[in-house]
């Protein structure tokens, strides 16, 4: 495995593993159910290859998504960077709205470092930016969990560029997480200059497109009824098809390479700088084993432009989220 370097001297694996599908049920599930014995088999596996970022979130599940991590990692702490995400009100299981105060930002962090089993959590991100409250409030909070030795770094997710720049004036700020893949490049434009401009690493969630980019959906047909990929514009009836050039032109690169589509992808994402860290989600070894192998597949400049060409910003056919979620990001 290789190891890259995030802001303020955090090393990583340079594939994470997003820990999201693992569950079985849940809020949010993509495929079929989990095995939760396969999960945790996953996880062990990855940290047998040298994986060292796990990244989850309270209201994966919600909460059960830190259980089944904290109770994989338990006696395999050591060494490794676990990441989870704050930034939601709750009422019992129901995600009533968003909360970015210093208040909800400690209630988080102290239930899920009670589910995980750990002492620290390695890094804490803003899950979605709260417009009633002041980004300088929110970090401070943060700020406050690291001088009691709950929190090591702070992060945030999908902020806007100002957002970002008015956050790294009032702390340091270690990452930034949001989309970005092949087929959703637009963080290009304003915000991963705005990280480069503080020193802040950047964490790609759904670098697969949310697994459209691995070849594996061709139809929505493929897709199970309780799929939350029914409901993504971009896998709609009338996007779906248009879309298939990008992981047409990826399986191109891949077959050139004898590699999957998967690793194309993720290749792709680590060559866009070395402060990028892409987090694919998994559930089983065998995907998890060929996302990690990305991580020693150099694409030539050939590939790249092929891929450009294909997949140019702003190119995708649909938004990623429909109205509901994209009113929630670069806020």
């Amino acid at each position: 495995m290789k190891y890259r370097t995030l802001g303020n001297g955090l090393t990583v694996s340079a594939i994470g593993i997003g820990c999201m599908p693992m569950i079985k049920g849940g809020n949010i599930l993509y495929g079929e159910n989990a095995d939760i014995d396969e999960s945790t088999r996953t996880i062990h596996r990855a940290i047998d290859l040298g994986v060292t970022f796990f990244d989850t979130a309270e209201i994966y599940g919600p909460f059960s998504n830190e259980e089944l991590l904290g109770e994989a990692i338990r006696g395999k702490r050591a060494g490794l960077v676990v990441a989870t995400k704050f930034g939601f009100r709750f009422e019992g299981q129901r995600i009533t709205g968003v909360d970015g105060s210093p208040a909800n930002a400690r209630r988080a962090c102290e239930g899920s470092l009670r589910r995980l089993g750990i002492d620290t959590i390695d890094l804490f991100y803003q899950h979605r930016v709260d417009p009633a409250v002041p980004i300088e409030e929110t970090v401070g909070g943060m700020m406050e969990l690291v001088a009691e030795g709950k929190v090591r770094h702070i992060a945030l997710s999908e902020a806007g560029p100002e957002t970002l720049r008015r956050a790294a004036k009032a702390a340091p700020i270690t990452a930034l997480q949001s989309e970005y893949s092949i087929w959703e490049r637009d963080v290009e434009e304003e915000i991963l200059p705005a990280c480069r401009e503080h020193g802040i690493g950047f964490i790609p969630y759904s670098p697969l497109g949310r697994g459209f980019l691995t070849g594996s959906v061709r139809s929505r047909d493929d897709l199970p009824e309780q799929d939350w990929r029914r409901n993504d514009p971009r896998y709609s009836d009338e996007n779906l098809p248009a879309n298939l050039r990008i992981v047409d032109a990826i399986a191109a690169v891949a077959a050139r390479h004898g590699v999957s589509n998967a690793q194309v992808a993720l290749a792709w994402l680590l060559a866009q700088g070395d402060d990028i860290v892409p987090i694919p989600g998994t559930k089983r070894r065998v995907t998890m084993e060929d996302s990690v192998g990305a991580a020693d597949l150099m694409l030539t400049a050939d590939d790249l432009a092929a891929i450009a060409a294909a997949a140019p910003r702003g190119g995708t056919s649909g938004p990623r989220y429909g109205e509901q979620g994209m009113r929630m990001v670069r806020l």
